[in-house]
């Protein structure tokens, strides 16, 4: 059951805790509020673009941007013809977690910087999030989007293969990385 409502759980945490659909929902839009603060990725001036794409990610990036929009007054434009301050990049936990190791394996040290949640103008405000966790938010909240059959990377497949028989590994890589604060 649902640790907060005692409903039907939808989505279960590794440490066991339980969420219906609602509370997963409010804990989706809390972590990415929490994700923007946390990293100032944004303020009240800029002018968010971000690339209008049908896979699960762009399709979530753009529902959690003009919920900040709404919610919030920020200035949210598709890219194309149309300037923008910032740039929002849908990158997200296993995405980054995978392009650390690789960086780190082929010895491209000097590469980590785009690793950041912040990189110049470039910001990732799905950073937090685990695909897994997207995708739900995407058919949770009725979402269209086309599932596209991207093949994996060396890294990506090594991963999903750890985080099989290490739960969390991806986050304690992405974690990792930014208590070393890698400049």
């Amino acid at each position: 059951m649902c640790k907060l409502c005692e409903t039907n759980p939808v989505y279960e945490f590794t440490n066991q805790r339980k969420l219906c659909k609602r509370c997963f929902i409010n804990y989706f839009y809390k972590k990415f509020l929490f994700t923007i603060r946390k990293f100032e990725m944004v303020n009240s001036k800029d002018i968010i673009g971000y690339k209008k794409g049908s896979d699960f990610k762009s399709v979530v990036l753009e529902e959690v941007l003009n919920f900040i929009s709404k919610k919030y007054g920020f200035n949210i434009v598709v890219l194309s013809n149309k300037k923008a301050n910032k740039t929002a990049i849908n990158s997200s936990l296993d995405s980054e977690s995978a392009r650390i190791l690789d960086i780190l394996i082929n010895r491209k040290s000097t590469e980590l910087k785009s690793c950041f949640p912040v990189v110049g103008k470039e910001i990732k405000p799905l950073y937090l999030f685990l695909d897994e966790e997207i995708l739900l938010f995407a058919k949770l909240k009725g979402l269209k989007f086309k599932e596209l059959k991207k093949s994996k990377d060396k890294m990506e497949n090594l991963t999903d293969e750890m985080e099989k028989t290490h739960p969390e590994v991806k986050r304690a890589i992405v974690n990792s990385f930014l208590k070393l604060n890698i400049k």
